[in-house]
């Protein structure tokens, strides 16, 4: 077996000290519902379908009449009557009767079988049939696709269109999900300004702010502005626990080390405790990683593809497992260090 990656033991320390399902819940409504994060298994409040239903069109009889008949010895059968989808009902129908049905309409219980249009020969309201057919063929039976009580769909699942379908199927216009992680993005340096604002020599405009942010709504999280922070190690320990106060989790771009100090490992150690002080592999020194009261903070390099990088490579796990997702490391974190 080979020995784990820096990134992997990385990764687990840090995902590890992450609470799981960390998000209260809140009840959306159903179109609403697309990408959140299922809060508790939900259960189905109904068979489906709801009923015994035909799946193809054909003749309703009695299978026990169809026994013993052939080509050369049919058994006949008069159409008494008809049931549409649609129908809250089926007519009753007694010995060498039939009725006409039509796919998805609703059926009785009993040795009754569909015998489909072209295996049977119709002639006004008389139609032969030259073989015998099983009970409940080509019927649907009730609660065949989901019964009543059933996990339908487990605590953690992303809500896709298929989860949609599932719950508007059983009536469900509102579900309950977990809360959107709220992530504070800040960016560090004396030298970034907004990217909004004119550059001049020797600045920076910041773009991993509205990079990260952008990334941690991809991850199902709310993101808020924490701002630009100088280098002023007091003013941004402060700023990062008034952050802390309406936020779930920390994201820092930059500043690993300002004046020879280790800037970011310092701040993580006065608001928190640090978990991963950077690893040892490619652009790994600006990895650092921590947690505050249970909320995770994730410093990140200032270069913005090794921002984006390591924030997929550890904020989007951590605000996964707020959300009581599964968590699964990605490949790259087997890979060996460069």
């Amino acid at each position: 077996m080979s020995e784990k990656s820096p990134l992997l033991q990385a990764q687990e320390t840090f995902i590890d000290a992450v609470p799981a399902r960390g998000m209260t819940s809140e009840t959306v409504a159903l179109d609403q519902a697309l990408g959140r994060t299922l809060y508790a298994d939900l259960s189905a409040p109904e068979d489906s379908p709801p009923y015994h239903r035909a799946i193809v069109e054909g003749f309703l009889v009695n299978s026990a009449e169809t026994q013993g008949a052939s080509e050369e010895n049919p058994v006949n059968f008069t159409v008494v009557g008809r049931v549409a989808p649609g129908d809250a009902e089926c007519p009753s129908f007694g010995a060498c009767e039939a009725l006409e049905v039509q796919t998805g309409s609703i059926l009785p219980d009993g040795q009754v079988s569909i015998v489909r249009m072209w295996e049977a020969k119709r002639d006004g309201d008389r139609v032969s049939i030259g073989r015998p057919f099983p009970p409940r063929f080509f019927i649907e039976e009730r609660g065949c696709d989901i019964q009543q009580g059933e996990t339908i769909i487990s605590a953690g699942t992303i809500i896709e269109a298929e989860q949609i379908g599932i719950l508007a199927s059983l009536g469900l216009d509102q579900v309950s999900v977990a809360r959107r992680p709220r992530v504070s993005v800040f960016a560090s340096g004396d030298e970034v300004i907004p990217y909004t604002d004119e550059l001049k020599p020797g600045l920076i405009r910041d773009c991993n702010s509205p990079m990260l942010a952008a990334a941690s709504r991809g991850a199902c999280a709310e993101a808020i502005a924490g701002g630009i922070m100088g280098d002023d190690f007091d003013g941004f320990v402060n700023a990062v626990k008034a952050a802390l106060q309406d936020s779930d989790m920390i994201v820092i771009s930059g500043g690993t080390a300002v004046g020879g100090r280790d800037f970011i490992s310092d701040l993580v150690k006065q608001v928190g405790e640090l978990l991963v002080d950077g690893v040892p592999m490619r652009s790994g020194r600006p990895l650092i990683m921590g947690e505050a009261g249970g909320k995770p903070i994730v410093c990140v390099a200032g270069h913005p593809p090794e921002a984006l990088r390591g924030f997929r490579l550890f904020g989007a796990l951590a605000i996964a497992k707020l959300l009581g997702r599964q968590v699964e490391l990605p490949e790259e974190a087997q890979q060996p260090p460069q």
